[in-house]
């Protein structure tokens, strides 16, 4: 080969690298190509098609959605070794650090999003990184709650819990006094995704652990952090837990392996009568099992604090080296706006892909009729915000491990366990330079 001709295929070999980096096309050739995170074929993943088709409609840019939920962030890797990721990724706010520290994320302007200063500004704090720079435009918010069995609660006596006291003791009852009527010791008080997959332990328990005023790890300083799972009022939060999977016996069975599409079937099949959840499937639920036998209830202030909740939503994330830049700015920026917020929530309708708007002209009760919604969004104002670290994603798997660990033997002593996470947190914010 020549001197000359190997130079041309070396250009070529480039040029092929540096085009494959995003699937947008400034010209118009290639669709947009916006990656979320649900099911295929789902009705969130209807949605959001909806949403590219209106923007498609509004900007003349072409669109493509890939739904994908399973190994969602393995397939992202698999996209990002071939330099080849979407133009646009809508996930989880607390997938932020991961994706910043892989060089995966485009930095966001604030200042010239457009429609970028109606959106509220607890939304905003979860697009920040620990650098004080936003790498994505909010898009969805989320608080969680306690979607309960008002049918079963009504016909055994019981109040809605107010308590943790009163929680504990409407579970017992759905759990000993055959609340659906059929005779057999079939039912629980509390359906929960207790398994390690994706830190769903740590997930499910953080509103627990905000309700109790404790948190997961305590600013020490700019962009610095020391453990706080071994203070008093997060291991009463996970002894309180662990007391319902162990004494009163009033979790359903599996939980510790189960992640939330496993818990969505139990809690429809009529197993338990208890999720603490996001309202992401009230509106599904609702449909498989009744609006009239369902209410949404406050999570309830700890023994020790609160209120509180686990915050967090989606962002729209624009990805490092596509072709089509304006197109991804002009995305976002259709994402955000009132409309785009009105296509994403749905409704009452299943498949809302905007759980809370975080556009601030919108009006929620005038778009969804369901009362539970209202019930979700008073609680956004006590939501907390997973901590600003460089990546969020080792410290909820190794909380889930850990908090998992004292659910499933009841022979663990939970402040020893907590003691050992502390540790091991330690270790990972001095890896990632934030201890």
């Amino acid at each position: 080969m020549t001197r000359h001709l190997l130079g041309a295929v070396i250009a070529m070999a480039l040029a092929t690298t540096v085009a494959g980096c995003g699937s947008g096309d400034a010209s118009g050739g290639d669709a947009l190509e916006i990656w979320i995170r649900q099911p295929p074929d789902s009705d969130a993943a209807k949605t959001a098609t909806k949403l590219a088709t209106a923007f498609t409609t509004a900007s003349g840019v072409q669109t493509k959605v890939v739904a994908l939920l399973d190994d969602f962030e393995t397939k992202l890797q698999q996209q990002a070794a071939q330099k080849n990721l979407p133009d646009i990724v809508i996930n989880d706010t607390a997938q932020l650090g991961n994706m910043r520290t892989q060089g995966w994320l485009r930095e966001v302007d604030k200042a010239t999003l457009k429609g970028g200063d109606q959106l509220a500004d607890r939304a905003w704090q979860a697009a920040q990184a620990s650098d004080g720079k936003y790498y994505a435009a909010p898009f969805s918010a989320q608080s969680f709650a306690l979607i309960i069995r008002k049918d079963w609660r009504e016909k055994l006596g019981l109040e809605p819990p107010r308590s943790w006291a009163a929680l504990a003791a409407l579970a017992k009852a759905f759990t000993e006094q055959d609340p659906d009527g059929n005779g057999a010791a079939d039912t629980y008080g509390f359906v929960a995704p207790a398994g390690t997959k994706r830190g769903y332990a740590s997930w499910y328990a953080s509103s627990m652990i905000y309700a109790n005023g404790a948190t997961f790890l305590t600013p020490t300083g700019a962009g610095k952090f020391t453990p706080a799972v071994a203070d008093a009022k997060f291991v009463e939060a996970i002894k309180f837990l662990q007391d319902q999977f162990c004494v009163a016996k009033t979790v359903n069975p599996g939980a510790v392996s189960n992640d939330t599409t496993v818990t969505h079937e139990v809690f429809e099949k009529g197993q338990g009568g208890i999720y603490l959840v996001g309202p992401y499937v009230l509106a599904r639920f609702e449909q498989s099992i009744g609006a009239d036998k369902l209410e949404v209830v406050k999570v309830p202030k700890g023994p020790s604090g609160g209120p509180g909740t686990l915050g967090e939503g989606e962002n729209v994330y624009l990805m490092a080296g596509s072709a089509d830049e304006p197109g991804q700015q002009k995305f976002a920026e259709f994402a955000v706006s009132a409309e785009g917020q009105r296509i994403g929530m749905n409704k009452d309708a299943p498949g809302a892909i905007v759980r809370l708007p975080v556009n601030t002209t919108v009006d929620m009760a005038a778009e969804r009729q369901a009362p539970g919604w209202k019930v979700f969004q008073e609680a956004y104002a006590d939501a907390v915000y997973s901590s600003a670290v460089p990546n969020w994603a080792p410290i909820r798997q190794t909380t889930a491990d850990a908090i998992n660990a004292v659910w499933a033997d009841c022979s663990a002593d939970v402040k020893a366990g907590m003691d050992g996470l502390a540790a091991k947190l330690t270790a990972e914010l001095q890896a990632q330079k934030a201890s």
